[in-house]
């Protein structure tokens, strides 16, 4: 089913003589699902009516901070959904997309003039939250805004999963690989900090996509690699008949690709069964460091050891969230999107399916109608920076009502 073109209007006129692009409903009503869809990932299921303090330090969800009650200079809090929408609808805000076991400040000690509408009762800080320059609304080593009016360079923002700050693409040392390609990034300074994650690159990371240059420009060649054409070479020379090893088998069984689908998070290891360290396999062959950010694919962290020993270092890095996949953002959209999703089907696709030629034209119109009006309402928010609340999109649709009610009127007094 197609669009019918407005009143008083040629088919095709356009006004610049460009014939109209024609949607069908069916698209227009897909393509909302779909904003709908990425809407719901970015939240991640977080309620928008319950602030969640009460839940401690949420593993993940959808977090702001407010440059209006602590602005630069001021200590850095983060506030949950639900707070953004009660407490701060009128404020300037950030949108930290997700951090990682936080607890919701809104209301405590680093809000002097501002006291929580939804809970009032909390402690007077979070010691257990970690904050950095997001907060403030400046991401990267650049330590810039984004969007950034200075900026025309057109670049994606990759977050770290680590230090969960956001960067530029051309700010890691090397140029990324195809978004499609990876899942997951850690940075540059984090890869320093988490030095033994170069002994997995060279098996699991993603290569980026930088150009050929010889390994001392590149980095640090730690020890020569041979490639396994050539150590089979090498057995045969010397009269030794190749085998494979344990050890050999073991570091294929690492590299294979994880049969685990990402649907569902397995339970974060805590003892290892595994009496040999990956890692220390790993470490025993060839491998290059350098001083770029590393780009990983997906379930790449059950591929990490969790031997004794290396449990202990996860702990003493602080980075034990590594060998947890439901710590990743993948598993948060997830979480989002299947939250909400519900088995019955489309109301207003079975109404359509109902109607005949003419009812199905005017439910066109009146949608058109519709979300011309409510994109207009919801850019002046937009442009000011502020958040939409509930009254707003109570007011909006009683204003409608009362818009359609006058148009109809008119119709009838004309028509008598």
């Amino acid at each position: 089913m197609e669009a019918a073109a407005p009143e008083g209007a040629e088919p095709g006129s356009g006004g610049s003589g460009a014939e109209e692009p024609v949607v069908s409903l069916a698209e227009v009503l897909a393509e909302n699902e779909e904003l709908e869809k990425e809407a719901r990932a970015v939240l991640g299921g977080s309620d928008h009516e319950r602030c969640s303090y009460s839940q401690g330090a949420v593993k993940r969800q959808a977090l702001y901070a407010c440059s209006t009650c602590t602005p630069p200079g001021a200590e850095p809090a983060g506030i949950c959904l639900a707070c953004s929408y009660e407490c701060h609808g009128t404020h300037r805000l950030f949108e930290l997309y997700t951090k990682r076991n936080f607890r919701c400040d809104c209301g405590n000690s680093k809000f002097k003039n501002l006291q929580c509408k939804l809970l009032p009762e909390k402690g007077k800080v979070n010691s257990g939250n970690k904050y950095n320059d997001n907060f403030y609304g400046l991401y990267c080593t650049c330590k810039r805004p984004y969007p950034d009016p200075e900026d025309e360079i057109p670049d994606e923002m990759i977050q770290c999963i680590v230090c969960e700050d956001w960067f530029h693409g051309r700010h890691l040392g090397a140029i990324p690989p195809e978004s499609g390609d990876f899942h997951e990034m850690v940075c540059q300074a984090c890869m320093k900090h988490c030095h033994f994650l170069w002994a997995y690159a060279s098996q699991l990371a993603v290569p980026p996509l930088t150009k050929a240059s010889s390994l001392e420009d590149e980095g640090i060649v730690l020890k020569v690699e041979e490639s396994e054409e050539q150590k089979k070479e090498i057995k045969k020379e010397g009269g030794v008949e190749h085998h494979d090893t344990k050890e050999e088998k073991q570091l294929e069984q690492l590299s294979e690709p994880s049969t685990s689908s990402g649907s569902a998070c397995p339970e974060v290891v805590t003892k290892s069964e595994e009496p040999i360290c990956k890692l220390k396999e790993l470490q025993s062959k060839p491998f290059v460091k350098k001083d770029t950010a590393t780009f990983w694919p997906s379930n790449w962290r059950s591929k990490l050891c969790t031997c004794e020993d290396c449990l202990k270092m996860y702990s003493e890095l602080e980075v034990q969230f590594l060998t947890d996949e439901c710590d990743t953002v993948l598993a948060y959209e997830n979480k989002g999107t299947s939250d909400q999703e519900t088995e019955r089907r489309d109301p207003l696709m079975d109404t359509l399916n109902s109607m005949n030629r003419v009812q199905q034209v005017e439910l066109i119109c009146e949608y058109n109608d519709l979300k011309t009006e409510l994109t207009d309402y919801l850019r002046r928010f937009a442009d000011e920076g502020t958040v939409v609340k509930r009254e707003d999109i109570q007011h909006f649709f009683e204003e409608f009502q009362s818009r359609k009610r006058r148009r109809t009127n008119r119709m009838q007094y004309y028509c008598s």
